[in-house]
């Protein structure tokens, strides 16, 4: 059997990790749950566990967010486009905004259903993804400020997205700093800088992300607990949240080096440690091929738990492991886990091919969560708190 297994009690200590990293900073997020791709059972843990915001980037997945956990606070992530303007006000609270065009959109579909909609002006910073450049943030502040039904919450810039490039410390005071120019103009409070992911973690572990930026959305750290910044592990975090665990189809003593000429070899030997591999002409070992392949999610991201498992390799539909000279015990019908990098993370939850599991199950989750008391989440504040008030 195939299967994805979410570590609820890791989930939860991370959550509680990360809430202090970010409440120390002064700061509040939203839990980035597109990996999740709107399974209901996560969904649902995670609001149990005291979450209160959550962001996402499929309107499906918000829609399964308003039918289980209808008290969670929903961010669109993708930039709302003009199709979907309609959906996106009746199952988001809050979006990212670059394009006048859509605002006006949105403040017109807002209007209709009589609903207030939240937004946030992504100001471009260096990641060369969305971004309003700042020499027409003025403009398009001014043009969008009094639009019925809209409240802009504040300034946004996406950190580490596209290009890697991480702000620097002069980037982010600049981002501050036009945040009080456009409060000085226009006389209104924005109270939001949403400027922050998973990679800021180590910033603030650091002291080097700017105190002003006071929200982030986070995902990767959560769930797998990676140091974006430096590689690793975030100090702190566990990484055993998810684990990726598939059945061995074949496992038999198989020549380790292929015979023949290699033409268009469509996958590179991949594992911990790829350059290990020193397998010579003539070598033997035992191979396991397991019943996932690229289909059901991304190989290369793939660790096995056993350190002395290799992945090989993989094709659509299957995925070769070198389990070494001894199967350990291993036979058919049995299972390798691996601990999934995020790429193969989310296309291991996209995949309905695989079952996806809670440890422990979600109807023991408030015993599991009564018998490991520790601190609360800290309640962000509201959308209603957050409206823009006049005032310098």
């Amino acid at each position: 059997m195939n299967r994805v297994i979410i570590n609820l009690e890791a989930l939860y200590h991370n959550l509680r990790e990360i809430d202090g990293m970010v409440r120390g900073h002064g700061a509040w997020w939203s839990v980035v749950s597109k990996a999740l791709c709107g399974h209901e059972g996560s969904l649902q843990a995670l609001q149990a566990m005291g979450v209160r915001s959550v962001a996402d980037s499929r309107l499906d997945n918000l829609e399964a967010i308003n039918r289980v956990a209808p008290g969670l606070e929903k961010w669109y992530l993708r930039l709302p486009y003009l199709s979907v303007v309609p959906d996106v006000v009746e199952l988001a609270d809050v979006t990212l905004n670059t394009e006048i065009e859509v605002v006006r959109a949105l403040s017109t579909e807002a209007q209709r259903r009589n609903r207030l909609h939240h937004i946030v002006l992504m100001v471009e910073m260096g990641d060369l993804r969305e971004g309003i450049p700042i020499a027409r943030l003025v403009d398009f502040y001014r043009q969008v400020i009094e639009l019925p039904a809209i409240h802009v919450l504040g300034l946004g810039a996406q950190v580490a997205c596209l290009s890697g490039a991480v702000p620097n410390m002069d980037q982010m005071t600049q981002l501050l700093l036009n945040r009080e120019l456009l409060e000085l103009k226009f006389h209104r409070k924005l109270p939001v800088v949403s400027a922050g992911s998973s990679i800021s973690l180590a910033l603030i572990l650091d002291g080097r992300l700017a105190r002003g930026i006071n929200h982030l959305r986070i995902g990767e750290a959560l769930f797998l607990g990676t140091d974006l910044y430096n590689g690793g592990t975030l100090p702190g975090l566990r990484t055993d949240g998810v684990v990726l665990e598939a059945e061995i189809a074949e496992l038999k003593e198989k020549s380790l080096v292929p015979l023949g000429e290699m033409v268009n070899p469509t996958f590179e030997s991949h594992g911990p440690d790829p350059s290990a591999d020193q397998s010579q002409p003539g070598q033997r070992g035992y191979r396991a091929l397991l019943t996932v392949g690229e289909i059901d999610t991304d190989v290369r991201g793939l660790t096995p738990l056993n350190p002395e498992h290799q992945v090989a390799g993989g094709s659509s539909d299957i995925t070769v492991v070198n389990v070494g000279d001894d199967p350990g015990g291993l036979s058919v019908g049995d299972t390798i886990k691996f601990r999934p990098n995020y790429s193969a993370f989310v296309r291991a939850m996209n995949d309905p091919y695989i079952r996806k599991e809670l440890q422990p199950p979600l109807e023991e989750l408030g015993s599991f969560l009564d018998n490991h008391p520790g601190p609360d989440l800290d309640v962000p504040p509201t959308l209603d708190e957050l409206q823009p008030q006049p005032g310098g």
